[in-house]
């Protein structure tokens, strides 16, 4: 366990540079790439009532038809079966400096829990070569961006058709991830 915590405290530059390069690359996919501009819809004429309606909630997730007790739980059947049901996330007010601190944390996070994984799978090994650190380090961090994505699309609404764009956003971080630790590990010398 002590070679752990001495691989740990080893990896702390590419924890925090493969957090930076993601942050980059997320920005420039975000803003300037065309590949999440139709992930989000416009209220149209309905916009003013739309933010009256979640002006009037506190911030929150809601959903609606919403069952909380049998007698609810026949009326929202009754009123899926009409049609259409609603996931609203209401955030309050808009504070984009914040999020993107946030984000750069989780995304340090990430970089911990690739080190921790990485370094339990190739503690073992008396000579580690990049190619190894980047298949570890790679698959961590694929799970960590983009696990979450179909279940977001079968349980939060998502639509499906924003799977592919989510999974190639994991895949060129865990990439930049790896290749930043495969760059960054540090390699035992050959005995």
């Amino acid at each position: 366990m002590n070679e752990v915590l001495d691989l740990l405290r080893t990896l702390w530059m590419p924890m925090v540079l493969s957090a930076v390069i993601v942050f980059v690359a997320s920005a420039v996919i975000w803003m300037a790439s065309p590949l999440h501009k139709g992930d989000f819809k416009g209220a149209g004429g309905q916009e003013d009532a739309l933010l009256g309606i979640a002006r009037s909630l506190s911030p929150g997730v809601y959903m609606a038809p919403w069952c909380h007790d049998k007698a609810g739980k026949e009326a929202a059947m009754a009123k899926a079966k009409e049609g259409h049901m609603a996931m609203l996330t209401v955030t309050g007010s808009c504070n984009f400096g914040r999020t993107l601190a946030l984000w750069f944390v989780h995304l340090l996070v990430v970089g911990l829990f690739v080190a921790y994984i990485s370094s339990l799978a190739l503690a073992a090994k008396p000579v580690v070569d990049y190619l190894q650190v980047f298949q570890v380090a790679g698959t961590a961090a694929f799970l960590a961006y983009g696990g979450y994505a179909v279940p977001m699309a079968l349980w939060h609404g998502m639509p499906m058709r924003q799977v592919p764009g989510k999974l190639l956003d994991a895949l060129i971080y865990a990439c930049l991830t790896a290749g930043t630790f495969g760059w960054l590990w540090p390699h035992a010398p050959v005995v």
